[in-house]
């Protein structure tokens, strides 16, 4: 089988512990090329997955006429310039978000890779997990009916470390929001069908010192009419978290716990009732619970399987970095929500 010849640019981090493993096992990519900023451990992962080139320049990854593919996983602060080199040497792209500061800097990314003809996605990786992506079928198929409403968490703690970018608007643009909030977002986004319009939001330090945002709680109107809510913290304890998801319709619901993470696991019930009549005592036996049949596997091997099968066949790709951007301008009215303390529309 023909394969993709990938780059990694910020190789460290959440390449090192999650995306380069999964590439190492799609059967249709194939890690070449590694970039840190620091030869030494740009050349420990070279070293540690066998690929060929390590580098610590970007450009000079880039440059490498055997990589045909490149993953930017590198802190936001340093995502639009390798991203618009990339477009400029007319090679494919994927970025993890959030891909830039601002939505402009975003458009201008997508707008360079159009030019060049490449394809271009973003990191939503937990799209692919298994359950995730039985749970959109199901609910596409009608399995609750109408979709009343959702809610999404995902939390930890995250404790004020002098060394860590996250921690610093200026590298990092936001806290909890931009970090963790997003993927709830995205993943109700998906499930349901649903585009977010409006948003109100709570955003705030309520714990620590740092100057991002360690509490994020936002309510979502969707433009399938059902509503959704979000709530992602750095200030709970990982063991305190059951980062669940829930989605509620006129037939019933799923209920998921452990879905939402890094890691392609979980626990799924699925609860469905036939019509019946009004009961004004408002009697809830408990119903019995179902499951959706999944295998598990590794997401981020297939968000790399997924966008390598683009490149190879020529077909859209699967989150189109547009994803990304409509994100962004949904954690923007959050922030200007919880600013301004009012009901902010989502600009297009």
């Amino acid at each position: 089988m023909k394969k993709v010849k990938w780059g990694v640019i910020g190789a460290g981090g959440i390449a090192d512990r999650r995306t380069i493993p999964g590439m190492i096992l799609a059967n249709n990519a194939e890690l070449v090329a590694v970039m840190e900023i620091n030869m030494e451990l740009a050349e420990k992962i070279r070293a540690k997955y066998g690929c060929k080139y390590a580098y610590d320049s970007y450009q000079e990854l880039i440059d490498n006429p055997e990589v045909e593919a490149i993953y930017i996983a590198s802190p936001v602060f340093a995502h639009v310039e390798p991203a618009l080199a990339v477009a400029k040497a007319k090679k494919h792209l994927l970025c993890e978000k959030p891909i830039a500061f601002t939505v402009e800097e975003t458009k201008n990314i997508i707008d360079a890779c159009k030019a060049a003809g490449v394809k271009y996605a973003t990191g939503y990786m937990m799209r692919f997990g298994a359950y995730h992506m039985a749970i959109k079928n199901f609910i596409a198929e009608g399995g609750i009916g109408n979709v009343v409403s959702a809610r999404a968490q995902l939390s930890g703690w995250f404790p004020e470390s002098a060394k860590n970018w996250r921690q610093e608007k200026k590298l990092s643009g936001g806290g909890a929001l931009v970090d963790m909030a997003v993927h709830c977002i995205d993943i109700i986004e998906y499930l349901t069908g649903g585009l977010t319009t409006e948003v109100g939001a709570f955003v705030d330090t309520r714990t620590f010192t740092y100057n991002v945002d360690d509490s994020a709680n936002v309510l979502l109107k969707l433009s399938n009419g059902a509503t959704g809510y979000v709530d992602a913290h750095f200030n709970i304890p990982d063991e305190a978290v059951k980062n669940r998801v829930e989605i509620y319709g006129t037939k019933g619901s799923v209920i998921c716990e452990k879905t939402i993470g890094q890691i392609d696991e979980g626990h799924v019930e699925v609860y469905t009732s036939e019509d019946k009549e009004y009961d004004a005592q408002q009697n809830r036996d408990d119903a019995e619970a179902k499951t959706l049949n999944v295998e598990f596997g590794n997401m981020y091997t297939r968000e790399i399987e997924s966008f390598s099968d683009s490149i190879l066949n020529d077909t859209p790709v699967a989150i189109p970095m547009e994803v990304g951007l409509h994100i962004q301008q949904v954690t923007d009215a959050a922030y200007r929500s919880a600013e301004n303390k009012t009901i902010e529309k989502v600009l297009g």
